[in-house]
């Protein structure tokens, strides 16, 4: 640096003492329009730089082998290498209502949006006068059932004949039965809840004609229990197993959420040689939707103690051997960089597990890894 302060202070010397002549010299040789003295000027001047600048690159050298670098201090820590794979948000209990007679709607009890419970009559069709004949027949079981108890009391007592007994019973049975019947056949004009769950949307009005068709009479949704299914490679086929954990992303959310695998396929689809599988998720806020895109990391290798470093650190010679930067000789704010083969392992996210070549407390190279080389002077 001395040598340099030297040469800079000559240097700015010799400019001022000799800024007006040479300006006069340069302006003079302009004017005078000699092209062979004007270049001769200039390839003297060039050849002043020249020399100027292999002196400074001579002396500089020891500041161009040094480097400012960031570190970091290894430590064990656990690793768990996960299976990325994209699935669908889904719930069972996602279906539309039908009618089950079809008619007039004569009732509509639920708007959208509205919670109802399993059971809970939703909309009712007319009856078509099924309500006058379940009264009548009713009427005559009554009669029939007097008719028989009646009967049964004289034949316990040896009075009247067996056919007349047996008549009285088999009338009243069969008009039991056509109560029933009847009775089912007008449970079927009452729309009702299939479980818990919230209306998403009604497609009809009260006073419409009804029937059973693929656009239905309203959507029930239960979003308590969802799940997410998705298709993993069949080479993880014994690595997945019920309970695993499972970490899902919704983007569309910005929350995580931790799942369950619920379900494992047993057919592997041989288009794309892949099982399903089902991941049970919680829904506290009922945030989670019906066909929502989810990110499903799934641990499939885990490793305690393990050493890892970020994966852009690591960097490869020729024949493809890897090898990272160490910091060697530290005194806390310097070092010298050692290059240090290494074996790796698998990578999850960012990191990378190293198997051999580093170990725990090791300092390597983290960032200014394009200014170094074996032996450069660190600092940081």
């Amino acid at each position: 640096m001395k040598k340099i302060f030297i040469i800079t202070t000559l240097s700015m010397l010799i400019f001022s003492c000799g800024k007006k002549e040479d300006n006069t010299n340069i302006d003079a040789l302009v004017e005078s329009k000699n092209v062979i003295n004007i270049k001769a000027k200039r390839d003297l001047l060039q050849a002043d730089i020249s020399k100027l600048d292999a002196a400074l690159a001579t002396l500089d050298t020891k500041k161009a082998e040094e480097a400012l670098v960031s570190v970091l201090t290894l430590k064990d820590t656990i690793f768990n290498h996960y299976l990325e794979v994209q699935g669908n948000v889904d719930t069972k209990q996602n279906i539309l209502i039908q009618p089950e007679m079809p008619g007039n709607l004569v009732a509509l009890n639920v708007k959208a949006g509205q919670r109802v419970s399993k059971g809970q009559v939703l909309a009712r069709t007319d009856d078509g006068g099924m309500g006058q004949q379940l009264a009548s027949i009713e009427n005559q079981y009554n009669l029939a059932k007097t008719t028989f108890e009646r009967q049964k009391n004289l034949w316990d007592q040896k009075i009247g004949s067996e056919i007349q007994f047996l008549q009285a019973q088999t009338q009243m049975v069969g008009l039991q039965k056509s109560v029933l019947q009847m009775k089912a056949q007008l449970a079927k004009t009452l729309i009702t809840a299939p479980f818990n769950g919230v209306i998403d949307e009604v497609f009809v009005e009260r006073g419409q004609i009804v029937a059973p068709s693929a656009q239905g009479l309203m959507r029930i949704v239960n979003l308590s229990n969802m799940y997410i299914t998705t298709e993993v490679p069949e080479t993880y086929i014994g690595k997945l197993k019920v309970g695993s954990t499972v970490n899902v992303s919704l983007a569309s959310l910005g929350k995580n959420y931790l799942g369950r695998v619920r379900q494992v396929g047993s057919n592997i689809n041989p288009s794309n040689r892949s099982f399903g599988i089902e991941v049970s998720v919680p829904n506290p806020q009922n945030l989670l939707r019906p066909n929502q895109v989810a990110k499903l990391q799934i641990i499939d290798y885990t490793k305690k103690n393990a050493i890892v470093v970020p994966t852009n650190v690591i960097l490869s010679n020729g024949d493809g051997t890897k090898y990272v930067y160490v910091a060697e000789n530290s005194n806390g704010k310097t070092a010298i960089s050692k290059k240090v083969a290494i074996t790796t392992g698998q990578s999850s996210g960012n990191v990378t597990e190293i198997l051999s070549g580093l170990k725990v407390k090791d300092v390597i190279v983290t960032e200014g890894l394009n200014t170094i080389a074996e032996g450069t002077k660190l600092n940081f």
